[in-house]
């Protein structure tokens, strides 16, 4: 993958974890983790687009795919 930027995601996790510094090994693999989170919510968020009938992913695609995700 490595699409995501690893600053935006140590400046994530220093901002949440009380100004914690992160190991270069820490930090790649919050990259990972993120991308794969990411691209599970696409793939469900656009799943309930189709499902609708709709090329366009819509907020309540986004709140039903996090939903899913939660749960299973």
């Amino acid at each position: 993958m490595g699409e995501l930027p690893n600053a935006v995601v140590k400046r994530l996790l220093t901002k949440h974890g009380d100004g914690m510094r992160v190991s270069g090994s820490a930090l790649e693999r919050a990259v990972a983790a993120a991308e794969d989170y990411i691209a599970r919510l696409a793939r469900e968020a656009s799943a309930s687009a189709a499902a609708a009938k709709r090329k366009t992913v819509m907020d309540g695609d986004i709140d039903e795919a996090k939903a899913k995700l939660a749960h299973g």
